[in-house]
Formats: C-alpha cells, sequence, structure tokens
C-alpha cells in the first residue's frame, strides 16, 4: 500500500470513531437595557440611521420627503410604495437605482445588523447596488447578540442569507472612514413599533 492511501486509511479510521465531544459553548447573558435603543446606538456608530414610526404610511410619507418623484425606487415590502420586480429580471437593470426597501427578519443589538434571506431580496445584488437602501425592523425582532440571532436562524434552509450592517463602508485610504465606497452610501432602518 503507498504511503497517501496508508494516511487516508489512518483519518478515515480516525474519523469514523466515535467523535470527541464539543466543549460547551458559553452564553453570556444579554446587555442591560432594551435591545431597540442599542440597536440604534450601535447603527448609528457605523454610519447608518433610524427612524422609528408608527406605521407604514409615515414609512411612505418619509420617502416622499426625502426623494424625487422621478428617483427610482424598488420596495419589496408591500405596504411600502416603490416599483415591484420579477424573478426572472435582469440584475444589470438595477444599476440605477436609488433606493431599495427590504424587510429583514430581524435585528441585533449588539453589531447593528439585519439578518435577510433571498426570499426578501428579490435578487442578491439588489441591497448592494443601490444608492441608498431601507430596511423596515419591527422592534419586537430585534434580538440583544449574535448568539440569539444563530439561534433564530437554525437550520434554516435558504439559497442565501446575509448580515446587513450600515452602509457600504471602507476605512483603507489613508485611515479614514469612507461612506458609499463600494455598495449604499446611506442606510436608514425604519423602526416599527408593534402594539403587544
Amino acid at each position: 500500500m503507498e504511503s497517501r492511501a496508508k494516511i487516508l486509511q489512518a483519518l478515515s479510521k480516525k474519523f469514523t470513531d466515535s467523535p470527541a465531544p464539543l466543549p460547551e459553548v458559553k452564553v453570556f447573558p444579554p446587555a442591560a437595557g432594551e435591545p431597540v435603543d442599542k440597536f440604534e446606538f450601535i447603527l448609528r456608530g457605523i454610519g447608518g440611521r433610524t427612524v422609528r414610526v408608527n406605521s407604514y404610511s409615515e414609512i411612505n410619507d418619509f420617502i416622499a420627503k426625502e426623494y424625487t418623484s422621478n428617483a427610482r425606487i424598488i420596495s419589496l415590502v408591500k405596504e411600502v410604495s416603490g416599483s415591484a420586480i420579477t424573478p426572472d429580471i435582469d440584475p444589470h437593470t438595477f444599476e440605477n437605482v436609488d433606493l431599495v426597501i427590504l424587510q429583514p427578519h430581524f435585528g441585533v443589538a449588539e453589531n447593528g445588523a439585519a439578518w435577510i434571506t433571498s426570499d426578501r431580496m428579490g435578487d442578491r445584488a439588489l441591497p448592494f447596488i443601490s444608492q441608498h437602501i431601507a430596511l423596515v425592523i419591527t422592534t419586537d425582532s430585534i434580538l440583544h447578540n449574535m448568539h440569539e440571532a444563530y439561534d433564530r436562524i437554525g437550520n434554516t434552509n435558504q439559497p442565501f442569507g446575509t448580515f446587513i450592517a450600515g452602509p457600504s463602508k471602507t476605512a483603507d485610504i489613508e485611515q479614514s472612514l469612507v461612506l458609499g465606497a463600494h455598495g449604499p452610501k446611506s442606510m436608514t432602518v425604519f423602526l416599527l413599533s408593534v402594539n403587544r
């Protein structure tokens, strides 16, 4: 038996034996305070902004004030105005999108990120190619930390998912932070209050 085969056989035997138990992962308790307040604070620190709203109509009013009538706005949130897209549209047609509006599954307070999967983004290119991005997150879906986020994600079966945290940014150029270097120039998160 040649050397390579011996090595592979030894490795195969080692990994078919009962595996070593995984170490316990220490889960830290959530930080004190409301996760929504922390989410806002962290998101502002990474270049994003939040707008607290009580209804979808407030979101529509805000967007109407911020963007001209000839701005190209794509909304994948049915309650928010903007053009819709079909699943088979060519992603190259998104090159002149001024604003894309999406609704992630949840936000994470500790890093200001939002988790979104392909079923809520229409096309993978949309969150990264538009000039500006707006997210609609309900206040009851803000989690404390990434431990809770990964518990929530679990074994969901989606072809694509990503965390989005603030606008595009880089600090490679002369050690100064540049927003919108290779993606959206701004990120607005509408925190939609949920009455319980």
